[in-house]
């Protein structure tokens, strides 16, 4: 039996699902591919191939490892994406949520099913056929919930809007103990760096009380400026356009003091050691060339309780 528990993005990490990239296959069709960084490397010749990716999802297991995770992989399903393990399940206090996704990846749950056998039912709750959620919008924070989301005028528009406003009231009814609050995204189909697939492509809290932004992934004013009073602006990290693509933001909490992120984010680690984390680094850049890093290819089962 695992008793899933998640309070926060960093509190210890005790269990986790992380992604596979065995069995992906070959590089897709551009019609199948539904965000437009994996577009332009399809264009461009330069879409990430397997073995290259094993590799680099292989180094992040073993840093997990190091630190004592028990680390969970998916049943491989052949020629099949189950890289962003994110998306398909997400743990709030103790309940493990079941999203409605991408028709195109209903299958991938299947691919974990042999986890989810081992929650009692009691404890997962299916999301209901009109809400749509993606793990990536979705960040439980001590007494918030912090909700990346469209309103219809850009879900019905956007194959990269991910979240709607059912599924963000489905949360909010769901966990009325915690404050579940939507931040709407800038959405862009074509150009990767006009968008902000989910909410971890351009936030994320680290630590205590600190976090890295991306201000122009939020589609509202009001919307960034509340996480700005929230946090407060000294324990903010933002991150320019150029960083949000590179996906600086989609690092992982291993505990409050341990950030994992991606080797070349030389500028990133450099603010993060003078503030005090001890940085482990990986080489995801092959996995980054389809819009998604190390948070999105994890799925945390089990922190510690603060």
């Amino acid at each position: 039996m695992i008793n899933v528990y998640v309070g926060d993005e960093t509190s210890f990490l005790r269990a986790v699902i992380l992604g596979t990239a065995k069995g992906v296959g070959d590089v897709p069709n551009m019609e199948d591919a539904y965000d437009p960084k994996s577009k332009e490397h399809i264009k461009a010749g330069t879409y990430p191939k397997e073995d290259d990716m094993i590799e680099e999802m292989e180094a992040f297991a073993e840093i997990l490892e190091k630190y004592d995770v028990k680390v969970y992989r998916p049943e491989i399903i052949g020629n099949y994406n189950q890289i962003f393990s994110r998306d398909i399940g997400f743990v709030i206090e103790d309940k493990f949520i079941k999203p409605r996704i991408l028709k195109d990846r209903d299958e991938e749950i299947q691919g974990i099913q042999y986890v989810i056998d081992q929650i009692a039912p009691e404890n997962i709750l299916d999301v209901p056929d009109d809400g749509r959620i993606e793990g990536g919008d979705v960040m439980p924070w001590k007494d918030h919930v912090f909700v990346g989301y469209s309103e219809q005028e850009d879900f019905g528009k956007y194959i990269v809007s991910r979240t709607n406003r059912a599924g963000l009231e489905f949360l909010q009814k769901q966990f009325p103990n915690k404050k579940v609050i939507g931040f709407q995204l800038k959405k862009s189909d074509e150009v990767a760096k006009d968008n902000a697939l989910h909410l971890d492509c351009c936030f994320q809290p680290i630590g205590q009380n600190q976090a890295i932004i991306y201000k122009d992934g939020f589609k509202l004013e009001e919307d960034y400026q509340y996480l700005v009073n929230y946090f407060g602006e000294e324990n903010l990290i933002h991150i320019n356009r150029d960083e949000m693509y590179e996906m600086n933001s989609n690092v992982f909490s291993i505990s409050p003091k341990v950030v994992v992120v991606e080797q070349k984010f030389d500028r990133l680690s450099k603010v993060l050691e003078e503030r005090g984390f001890t940085v482990e680094k990986v080489p995801y850049a092959e996995i980054s060339k389809m819009e998604g890093l190390l948070r999105c290819s994890t799925l945390p089962l089990i922190r510690d309780k603060n």
